[in-house]
């Protein structure tokens, strides 16, 4: 879509200063043709009539598109990082302002004891040094199905002196390989260097605690510093061309304030405010953009002290080990001083209680809600009959669609499988099922411009109802920017779905959140897990109570035994798709 011109500061600066002119030569007009009592009244409404014109010029600068330089001075609020990206926050409503700063309080980290930074590297967190130790029952020498475990884990730096202060990222969970059983643990940072981990037990037999030290405290304050700082450190490239001229420019949505003054093409989208800018060719117009890709990554990013504190099998997602037995045996549930038969448990009362768990290989949600196996493609299409299932999102996403995509025909679109929009149709039981990526910033391979839609865009195209099924999965594009982008973007979904539920009621709505990925030096720069948490906290508290159904692959991902992966293996994606499946199609309650 075209983007009409917006005026600049630059040309709004012009502008106040001819209508200032105007206004001195209008009064001068006015004072002399009517030397009468009704001079100053005629002097007022002149007067209010420039103040709306020059409102109305300051409102044009806000709300329009522009393919012009853009500048700007003076101080941020304090509040605000130094990118165009802020800008945006001025416009909301007090409401959506306080959101923001509970949001932000929300995610806030612990931060680290005033000192030169960054500090030597054996003066920061070793996870081989460190250790933790399972607790004994309270009240009782043995462990059953229902109770709660705890692990204290003491911090240590490399000269294995205790760590005084938190901040660290720990997660945890604990597994039976056994029984392919697992679930994610809760991590609790005391403040003093300790930690406790929390772990319902769910299952009877053997259990075994493992404790991952996935960045250290100093380590997360360098991460902190480059979401600040360095907030477009991913960039993006688009292609213009005309006739046989082309041109390749960078694209981010941050505008840093301090760069010298560019041109820009602004291609801010009209209907959510989402902005985005390139550079302008330099023989080129800005409508000949066509194409939208993948730039690359700013460097160097750490200075060499800070490289140290990413060091993979040194203090980069390494395993902390117990100081004794790493492992418990769990005997059935008791109740009324009775072992119970029953070796699991569904949903029991605990302290800490996880959305699921696995048990021979099989996700089980904690909550009421019951998974159905759906194991081949009868089972599938019969539960899809006359639904139609929209997915957006990132590839995390399409996962699931080409997972479905094996029981249900593709539809031939002639385009790329990684990019998209790709399409199932089955005519025999009446299945529609399409995926679409959602708009910048995504890392892609170069795709049209006139592919890119932003979800709330097309949720706001769909009519809904009972048979529509929406799934969408925003975040792992989102992890290098700052947090407020995010905040951004998850608000105008969630409008859009709000007007979506209201207009076609029985809509169900499906939300994949963030799940854990490999890690190095260099993708902790841009896709650290520590980025990820932070995205996973905001979709949660901004999505709750909406009658949304969360899919936590977040905890499905760490309590699984499989390796890291941004792109989760099939069996984790089958035991995804049987949780999005038995909420189209629940099982039906016994008479």
């Amino acid at each position: 879509m075209l983007k009409k011109p917006r005026t600049t500061p630059a040309t709004m600066f012009t502008m106040e200063n001819e209508e200032v002119a105007n206004h001195g030569r209008l009064k001068g007009i006015i004072m002399c043709r009517y030397r009468s009592k009704y001079a100053l009244i005629f002097l007022l409404l002149a007067l209010s009539g420039l103040m709306f014109l020059l409102r109305n010029v300051l409102t044009l600068e806000h709300q329009e598109c522009s393919n012009t330089a853009f500048a700007q001075k003076g101080p941020l609020p304090s509040n605000q990082t130094h990118t165009f990206c802020s800008h945006v926050g001025l416009m909301w409503t007090q409401d959506e302002a306080l959101e923001d700063r509970n949001l932000l309080k929300a995610i806030a980290w612990p931060k680290l004891p005033a000192r030169p930074a960054p500090a030597p590297l054996n003066q920061t967190s070793d996870p081989v040094h460190s250790l933790f130790t399972i607790l004994p029952s309270k009240g009782q020498k043995e462990w059953h199905v229902g109770d709660q475990l705890e692990a204290l884990v003491q911090m240590h730096d490399f000269q294995g002196s205790p760590k005084r202060y938190g901040g660290d990222f720990l997660v945890a969970r604990l597994h039976s390989p056994a029984l392919v059983a697992g679930v994610a643990g809760k991590v609790v940072d005391h403040l003093n260097g300790s930690y406790s981990a929390l772990f319902p037990l769910l299952w009877g037999g053997s259990a075994q605690v493992q404790i991952t030290m996935v960045h250290s405290s100093e380590a997360v304050a360098v991460l902190q510093r480059l979401r600040e700082e360095r907030p477009n450190r991913v960039f993006f490239k688009s292609l213009f061309r005309s006739g046989k001229l082309s041109e390749t420019t960078t694209c981010i949505p941050c505008m840093p304030l301090d760069s010298p003054q560019q041109a820009l093409c602004d291609y801010t989208d009209l209907l959510t405010g989402e902005p985005w800018y390139c550079l302008k060719p330099k023989l080129l117009s800005c409508d000949t953009r066509i194409t939208h890709a993948m730039g690359g990554y700013e460097n160097p990013l750490f200075t060499n002290k800070e490289a140290l504190l990413f060091q993979s099998r040194m203090n980069l997602k390494v395993v902390i080990h117990a100081s004794g037995p790493d492992r418990i045996n769990v005997l059935p549930q008791k109740k009324d001083g009775q072992e119970l038969e029953n070796s699991t448990i569904k949903a029991e009362s605990v302290k800490y209680t996880p959305s699921g768990y696995y048990y021979q290989g099989t996700w089980r949600p904690l909550g009421g809600t019951s998974v159905r196996q759906f194991n081949d493609s009868t089972s599938i299409t019969q539960c899809l009959t006359g639904k139609v299932i929209h997915m957006y999102g990132d590839s995390t996403m399409r996962q699931w669609f080409e997972y479905l995509s094996a029981f249900i025909p593709d539809f031939n679109l002639h385009r790329s499988r990684k990019v998209g929009p790709l399409m199932a149709v089955d005519n025999k039981h009446n299945i529609l099922m399409n995926y679409r990526c959602h708009g910048p910033p995504i890392r892609i391979l170069p795709v049209s411009t006139s592919e890119l839609r932003y979800v709330a865009n097309e949720l706001d195209g769909l009519a809904g109802g009972p048979d529509t099924v929406v799934a969408f999965s925003i975040w792992a594009h989102f992890t290098s920017f700052p947090i407020e982008v995010y905040i951004r973007r998850m608000r105008h979904v969630r409008q859009a779905l709000v007007r979506l539920l209201e207009r076609g009621p029985g809509t169900l709505v499906i939300i994949r959140s963030a799940n854990f990925v490999a890690m190095d030096q260099t993708t902790s720069k841009h896709s650290s897990d520590w980025f990820s948490l932070q995205i996973d906290k905001v979709l949660r508290t901004m999505f709750k109570g909406l009658g949304v159904v969360f899919v936590d692959a977040w905890e499905m991902t760490l309590a699984h035994h499989s390796p890291h992966n941004i792109h989760p293996p099939p069996p984790i994606i089958k035991n995804m798709v049987d949780l999005l499946l038995s909420r189209v199609c629940p099982e039906k309650k016994k008479s």
